[in-house]
């Protein structure tokens, strides 16, 4: 299941890195990185991995355009995690609201 599809009907500006297969293997740091260089919200479900990222980089003064960590993508949950992302996006829809910010949907 792809998150992509759904934020960008909701009229967001999406990059899906599981469709560019020249960012297949991008490690972790690298892609907040280029979310960082492109201002772009980052979206995972990867929270075990960008959750001390996320923590190192707020320990070290870097910056990034948000990251929103995904808790659960079963099948019976997606329409519930769109509903979770999409409102985190509406409740903060200036850029400068998201810089550095993590949050749970």
């Amino acid at each position: 299941m792809k998150i992509g599809g759904p934020l960008r009907a909701a009229g967001h500006d999406v990059r899906a890195l599981a469709a560019e297969r020249a960012l297949e293997a991008v490690p972790d740091e690298s892609v907040l990185q280029l979310a960082a260089t492109e201002a772009r919200i980052l979206v995972t479900r990867n929270s075990r991995d960008f959750v001390p990222l996320s923590r190192r980089w707020a320990e070290a003064n870097r910056q990034h355009a948000g990251v929103i960590l995904v808790w659960s993508f079963s099948s019976n949950r997606f329409a519930e995690i769109v509903a979770a992302v999409l409102s985190w996006l509406g409740g903060m829809p200036a850029e400068h609201q998201w810089r550095n910010v993590t949050v749970t949907a």
